[in-house]
């Protein structure tokens, strides 16, 4: 960074100056107020060090000259005599402050959280100008490679009329990728017919899909068209393919097989050309070897599988997920985040994945009330009641019939878990979460990069 060092003690100018220079800051140095001043006039600093009680002026008034021309400019005060005023002083200017005698490693260290906060709302920045190029509140987000692969195979299948299963945990987004399949696809222009299996009972999920003709049963007074043949020339996406029972299984794969059909209580065959589309979040293999999906059509429909991972695997996409839904749900209103709360959440594992974080962020915006800034305690309600709750111990007893995993593994589960628990009880301050976890802040720094939450 390029910092502007302004103290009329020579030895600090010397000393603080060489050990900025020697950390790889670009440094300037000034004796008075006068001489600060001409140095903001002439060029942009990332930062200001400046002696609270100058010749000439006091520190605390460069910070607005500073920002004159750098709104992001960050100022650290020196001061001899640190008093309650000298603090509000400060902090209402947005300041940080540091009482002499100091040693020159606290200063690099405040330039460093400094400098990694610059780098954070860079990185929001590009985030939000890529959410608004984005066409669409339907599109997928995120940027992390999981989801660069993902896109890849969803442009590669996209426009063919593969039949695709899409796969993952709740919440993950499986009917987004449904409808990115057919976004990208010669039937965009057509139908996208969206059923939920697990939505409906048996006898009426048959009717859904189907349809049934007049007096097929007592309430029904009309022909009825069902889902496959609303979806003629176009895309049908069955989600909590799942739940369907057998004897829906077998109808249904006559369709896939010959696309064709008959309406319930009638003779007459219909045939469709439609693209199918289906989503599981049970792993259908394991239910072929229970019995309870057929293996016939569980080989008709993994012909491609879209594996979606979940968002603890792809944390880096938080931010720009945030940001989004920041957008969709605030009506207008330019909502913030700080710094420190993005980073906490893109160490927390959220367990209800995509929907968990969109939950959150709407709950911060409605209990926000006048604020313009989202608040941790509302964004990371459920890492915290967690913590709180400890209703399920890391050393608590498996299932009896779980399978056995060798040690190392479950530890280290347990650790990166206790980790991010941690950072995310305490806003992503390490220092506070090592205290927490009884350990030195090194220590937990060696840890966070061990389990890649550096």
């Amino acid at each position: 960074m390029k910092v502007l060092l302004v103290d009329d003690e020579r030895s600090i100018r010397l000393t603080l100056g060489d050990a900025l220079s020697d950390a790889g800051h670009r440094v300037v140095r000034a004796e008075d107020f006068a001489r600060g001043r001409a140095a903001l006039e002439k060029e942009e600093f990332d930062c200001v060090i400046a002696d609270l009680q100058l010749p000439g002026g006091s520190g605390l008034d460069l910070l607005p000259l500073a920002r004159a021309r750098t709104p992001d400019t960050a100022l650290l005060v020196i001061t001899a005599h640190q008093t309650i005023e000298t603090a509000i002083q400060a902090t209402k200017l947005g300041a940080d402050y540091l009482t002499k005698p100091f040693l020159n490693e606290e200063v690099l260290a405040r330039l460093a959280k400094i400098e990694e906060l610059r780098n954070l709302k860079a990185e929001v920045a590009r985030l939000k100008s890529e959410v608004a190029g984005r066409a669409g509140l339907h599109r997928l987000i995120g940027r992390s490679k999981p989801m660069q692969e993902l896109y890849e195979l969803i442009e590669t299948l996209g426009p063919t009329d593969t039949t695709a299963l899409i796969t993952g945990e709740s919440g993950t987004g499986k009917e987004l990728v449904a409808q990115a399949l057919h976004h990208v696809s010669p039937r965009r222009e057509r139908p996208l017919v969206r059923l939920s299996c697990a939505a409906l009972p048996e006898t009426l999920l048959e009717d859904e899909l189907f349809g049934h003709e007049k007096g097929a049963f007592t309430d029904a007074r009309e022909r009825k068209a069902g889902r496959f043949e609303v979806a003629d020339s176009g895309t049908i996406f069955l989600d909590d393919i799942d739940d369907l029972s057998l004897p829906t299984q077998v109808k249904l794969l006559r369709v896939l097989q010959e696309r064709e059909f008959e309406r319930v209580g009638g003779t007459k065959t219909i045939q469709v050309d439609v693209r199918v589309i289906v989503a599981a979040k049970q792993d259908l293999a394991q239910l072929v070897a229970q019995g309870r999906f057929r293996d016939d059509l569980y080989f008709r429909l993994h012909v491609v599988e879209l594996k979606l991972p979940p968002l603890r695997e792809r944390l880096d996409d938080v931010p720009l997920l945030v940001e989004h839904f920041r957008r969709l749900h605030g009506g207008g209103r330019a909502y913030e985040v700080d710094a420190e709360i993005l980073r906490a959440m893109s160490l927390y594992h959220w367990p209800g994945n995509v929907r968990e974080l969109e939950n959150a962020v709407m709950r911060a915006i409605t209990l926000a009330g006048k604020s313009s800034r989202l608040e941790a305690r509302f964004l990371l309600e459920s890492a915290a009641s967690t913590d709180a709750a400890e209703t399920r111990p890391l050393t608590a007893a498996p299932p009896a019939d779980a399978p056995v995993r060798p040690l190392q593994e479950v530890l280290a589960e347990a650790e990166r878990a206790l980790l991010q628990r941690a950072l995310a009880q305490t806003g992503g301050n390490r220092s506070r979460a090592a205290e927490l976890l009884g350990i030195s802040r090194k220590n937990l720094w060696e840890k966070l990069k061990e389990h890649g939450l550096s």
